[in-house]
């Protein structure tokens, strides 16, 4: 991942900005350095592309400096195209590239990249801070008000500037910000229909996620799969192992009672020939992870921290018995093509609706989960259903050929990928939410949990005190309780807890898990 920090004006303590900062050291375990003039940015760096010291950032240039936690793919080519506009390069970092852009460009710059990624720049002719986030917020950025100078503060993660800020916001997805406004450069959800011919359809889905996948290969440091066994993480493994000629290192996780993932990731494993690798949990190593697990997260939301706590721990044993720095996953799939609750849309103008707010806010849900997951042990997530041609052309479908109206959700991706890619009973296996598949008991074990810890008394009493995103539930009470230890009075961070669209039939659930939905049906085997 990497870690960036910056304070348009200097706190008077840097020893405490150090300290804050040292909260993100797993982003960027090889190293930190800051910039220190007439702003402060620093960065902390997880060495991925460019692995010499050279690569180290903050990167300057003619009095300008930037600092960037992202991957920009196809910088090879922008870099060729930069020397030959009389640029030299120390390193062979992707980010390097940025401030010859800046300097070309200006702001229309972050228009032009392919990338995840979020940055600050410091513009010395102007004396200002310039930010940015990729178009879905893929990579984490955050922001707030300092209470001792009134000065913008920008940070990777909430924990390392909420001692500084009065309040601490989402940088919002796909602008950037400059002169106290934030400016939308990119928006991937506000499309018009355009494709409507289904052999077309199902070629450009093909075509356009296979090269996300390829592109996402291209890395200095090893390379990991996280591998459910669901559609999604499963396409991606296929992709890449018919690109790549060494077996693939894939990794799945389970409760040691009744997982149901397991079996089915060692069918694609099998079938891919892949170097497997299963990681069996307990009762205890999800009760024993939550607080850790929320703490890093800074969320409250009930189904984010579920399906946190088995990503979270398969990470952790990746990081501690591999030498594997990047991992490939198989979010935002469901946000494009749809959920088990999409399969009760009351029609296609509704079905995109929801397809655009879940991909406008993914990243306080999915997103933010693989990144904390991934990133608190000192990995680096990529995730290619997030690539920006293929979630645009995805949004520009017919949504009335996404729907479930072929008794398949995913239809057209699954159609898409017929052929020697996965075996047929894995490309048309039903939908499973990833915390109730990694074993129905571990979130049984929640419930039970946090029913002990209170009385139908306290409970009611203990909820009124939130009166944004109040809990409606004993376990989202705990997850409340903890988040609020460690981020106190922020629950704006996250708009709302993820839940099914209530005002659907079928729809009004007081749980977020598809298990509550009356067609779950075959997800549960």
């Amino acid at each position: 991942m990497c870690s960036i920090i910056g304070f348009e004006k200097k706190e008077k303590s840097f020893e405490e900005v150090c300290k804050c900062f040292a909260r993100s050291d797993s982003r960027g375990p090889d190293g930190t350095r800051f910039f220190d003039d007439e702003v402060l940015l620093g960065f902390k760096r997880l060495a991925i592309m460019g692995l010499s010291e050279a690569g180290m950032q903050p990167f300057e240039l003619n009095g300008n400096v930037v600092c960037c936690n992202g991957e920009i793919y196809g910088f090879e080519v922008i870099r060729e195209s930069l020397k030959g506009k009389g640029y030299t390069f120390k390193s062979g970092s992707d980010c390097e590239i940025l401030l010859p852009l800046y300097e070309q460009y200006g702001v229309d710059m972050f228009s032009l990249l392919d990338a995840e990624f979020a940055c600050i720049i410091y513009d010395k002719k102007i004396n200002k801070l310039i930010c940015a986030r990729d178009p879905i917020g893929i990579r984490p950025l955050y922001y707030g008000i300092s209470k001792e100078t009134g000065g913008y503060v920008f940070g990777s993660e909430p924990k390392i500037i909420i001692d500084f800020v009065k309040e601490v916001l989402p940088f919002p997805p796909g602008h950037y910000f400059i002169d106290n406004k934030f400016i939308r450069y990119a928006n991937l959800t506000d499309v018009k229909i355009k494709h409507f011919k289904m052999p077309e359809i199902l070629k450009n889905i093909h075509d356009k996620l296979s090269a996300g996948v390829i592109k996402r290969l291209d890395s200095d440091a090893p390379i990991g799969f996280l591998l459910s066994g669901g559609l999604d993480s499963s396409l991606v493994c296929s992709i890449a192992q018919k690109h790549l000629k060494a077996p693939l290192e894939t990794f799945s996780i389970g409760m040691k009672t009744d997982a149901i993932d397991l079996k089915y990731a060692k069918e694609v494993a099998d079938y891919l020939h892949t170097n497997h690798h299963e990681i069996i949990i307990t009762k205890d190593d999800v009760i024993n992870s939550l607080e850790e697990v929320i703490k890093n997260l800074a969320t409250y939301d009930i189904t984010t921290i579920r399906a946190s706590i088995g990503m979270y721990l398969i990470c952790k044993n990746i990081h501690e018995t591999t030498n594997i720095r990047v991992l490939l996953t198989g979010e935002i799939s469901d946000e494009l093509f749809g959920y088990k609750y999409t399969d009760f849309a009351p029609d296609a103008w509704e079905f995109q609706k929801e397809a655009k707010k879940r991909i406008d806010e993914i990243h306080m849900y999915d997103v933010l989960r693989a990144d904390r997951c991934i990133s608190s042990n000192s990995l680096e997530a990529r995730v290619p259903f997030g690539d920006l041609d293929f979630v645009k052309y995805v949004m520009e479908i017919d949504p009335s050929l996404k729907m479930n109206t072929y008794h398949k959700g995913k239809y057209l991706l699954r159609k898409a990928f017929e052929g020697d890619y996965l075996p047929n009973d894995i490309l048309y296996r039903e939908k499973a939410a990833f915390s109730d598949a990694v074993g129905h008991s571990m979130v049984d074990y929640l419930k039970e949990y946090a029913e002990n810890l209170y009385s139908d008394e306290v409970f009611k009493k203990e909820c009124k005190k939130y009166k944004h995103a109040t809990p409606f539930t004993k376990e989202s009470l705990l997850y409340r309780e903890i988040f609020e230890k460690y981020y106190p009075g922020q629950s704006q961070m996250i708009v709302d807890f993820w839940m099914p669209n209530k005002s659907w039939d079928g729809c009004n659930v007081n749980d977020p898990s598809a298990r509550v939905l009356s067609n779950y049906g075959d997800s549960a085997k």
